[in-house]
């Protein structure tokens, strides 16, 4: 009873309220905002995880662009700046985080607890870049954590396994000032992660864990932020019903919803000298989009209809496809749902076929 009970307030709370507009709806606000993408390169010396980052492996990574708030376009910049560097060698890869915070404080002791009940930092790992088989890490300033694995996203009937923990991470915490302390004004804390990639492998299917030089993985950053009152000298966070909290963000989905992975940023692993390599854009994203919107079309036909449409004149899509996709959707129903398929053109190489089905798997041959 007490896992179903943290799940569905997990549900409820931090995959985001899904509000009644309709998929195609949804979609058009995810769409225009593109993945980020960053170069992460190899380690240059050896990480001692203290939640500082005072090595010199760690003055040579670059920054991430600061965070944004979830839905992006036209929402007020957060009041506080998130940035994150990151690392990685044969053995982890590094994540490192600041977090301006005038106020620090945490409540949550107990391992696995649902820790966005707290300020937190999460991160959000799919190594396929197939929407499914992905897994979250939260923690907070306390330097408690949660692990969880999630099937497939929310949206798609999960589940979230709880508390799937990866033997050798290890997290620490540096608070700038003091944490549950009303009275003074704090700089903010900092966090430092390292994620084995051997726990990762089992969410590495497809894809070499450790990666290799220029490999990409999906990847994304949120921050869950509170507002607080001061009563009777100490923290009380303000409810939801009052002030919902704000998520804040390294790429945005375009709604408050974080189990989006289509819309995640991207890893791209660099053996080079640091600063020397550039980010590759991924040549497949036009063709991942138009699959996406094949998807979030085919949800609204299913809810009006009872079942998924078997044309793409059904989907209201006509057309040509854009450039450099090849030739038109190809899409085949089957006895529970679908498969819809496109073929793209890519730069450096032979075109690659692409396929999405009805839970929002994206794969390619």
């Amino acid at each position: 009873m007490k896992l179903t009970v943290i799940l569905v307030l997990f549900m409820a709370a931090g995959a985001g309220a899904q509000d009644a507009a309709s998929g195609i709806e949804l979609w058009s606000k995810m769409k225009p905002i593109r993945p980020r993408g960053y170069v992460c390169y190899r380690a240059a010396g050896p990480i001692r995880i203290d939640g500082r980052a005072d090595e010199p492996a760690w003055a040579e990574a670059p920054w991430t662009e600061n965070f944004v708030d979830i839905e992006d376009g036209g929402k007020p910049p957060p009041r506080f700046r998130t940035r994150a560097k990151m690392l990685w060698d044969d053995r982890y890869l590094y994540v490192y985080v600041e977090l301006e915070e005038p106020h620090v404080w945490a409540t949550i002791r107990k391992k696995n607890e649902v820790i966005f009940y707290d300020n937190d930092f999460e991160v959000f790992i799919n190594p396929d870049g197939n929407n499914h088989n992905y897994y979250e890490y939260e923690m907070n300033a306390f330097n408690t954590i949660w692990e969880l694995t999630l099937d497939k996203p929310y949206k798609d009937g999960g589940p979230a396994h709880l508390g799937t923990n990866l033997e050798g991470l290890v997290s620490a915490v540096h608070v700038k000032g003091t944490i549950n302390n009303p009275t003074d004004t704090d700089r903010g804390w900092s966090v430092e992660v390292a994620v084995p990639f051997k726990g990762l492998k089992k969410y590495a299917t497809n894809v070499p864990c450790p990666p290799v030089d220029g490999e990409q993985w999906r990847i994304d950053f949120s921050r869950v932020e509170w507002l607080v009152d001061i009563i009777d000298g100490k923290y009380r966070k303000i409810p939801r019903e009052a002030r919902p909290e704000d998520n804040w963000v390294w790429s945005p989905t375009g709604i408050i919803d974080m189990h989006r992975p289509e819309r995640w940023g991207y890893i791209q692993f660099s053996s080079r000298q640091s600063g020397t390599d550039h980010f590759h854009r991924d040549p497949t994203l036009p063709a991942r989009d138009l699959l996406m919107e094949v998807y979030y079309r085919q949800r609204d036909f299913q809810k009006q209809h009872g079942r998924y449409a078997a044309s793409l004149a059904d989907l209201a899509m006509t057309g040509p496809a854009p450039s450099p996709i090849e030739g038109p959707v190809d899409l085949a129903t089957t006895d529970i749902g679908y498969v819809a398929s496109v073929k793209i053109g890519l730069p450096d190489g032979p075109s690659q076929l692409l396929h999405v089905r009805e839970d929002s798997k994206l794969w390619g041959d």
